[in-house]
């Protein structure tokens, strides 16, 4: 039976990273079935969800230290179980843009927690805007959303909040 294993890595950013942390998985027979792999300062991180069997798993996790140190990352690693999905939860995508400012994951992420919808997939940037050079901040979100739940009535009501703190939002079916 196919288990589960995640694995998150940090370290210096570096040609090789990706490569290197695959060739592992897969020599010790393991699928990556999902991963999130970006640069952050100078660092690089890693999210990957893996399968194989018990004995996969096992060298991986008995591996680690040695792995760790081959590759130069710090590696933690978590078995897990299949996500419940949710028959009647429905995907909802959220895009924010405004000036960069500090607190707005942070409000926006309790604006959806006071109301207990998941979020399942948040990516944020920053940047500068054309012409002016001001730094922009940029928000990308992913939502569960009970069916029972009116999204008409949490649209209007998110995107009130938005228009409150001069933040251009957008809250579309997840396609």
């Amino acid at each position: 039976m196919e288990q589960l294993i995640v694995i998150s890595a940090l370290g210096s950013d570096r040609p090789g990273i990706v490569e290197s942390l695959s060739r592992a998985v897969l020599e010790h027979n393991g699928n990556i079935l999902d991963s999130r792999m970006t640069v952050l300062g100078g660092e690089f991180a890693v999210l990957m969800l893996v399968s194989g069997s018990d004995a996969t798993l096992d060298q991986l996790e008995a591996d680690r230290d040695s792995l760790a140190s081959e590759l130069e990352l710090l590696i933690t690693l978590k078995r897990t179980r299949p996500r419940d999905l949710q028959a009647r939860a429905l995907p909802y995508e959220v895009e924010v843009v405004a000036m960069d400012n500090p607190g707005i994951v942070h409000e926006i992420a309790n604006f959806f927690s006071r109301r207990s919808i998941n979020i399942d997939d948040l990516h944020t940037g920053t940047y500068a805007a054309p012409h002016t050079g001001t730094r922009m901040f940029s928000l990308h979100l992913v939502l569960s959303m009970n069916a029972e739940q009116s999204v008409a009535e949490l649209r209007d009501a998110f995107l009130d909040f938005c228009e409150a703190r001069n933040l251009d939002a957008t809250m579309t079916p997840k396609r």
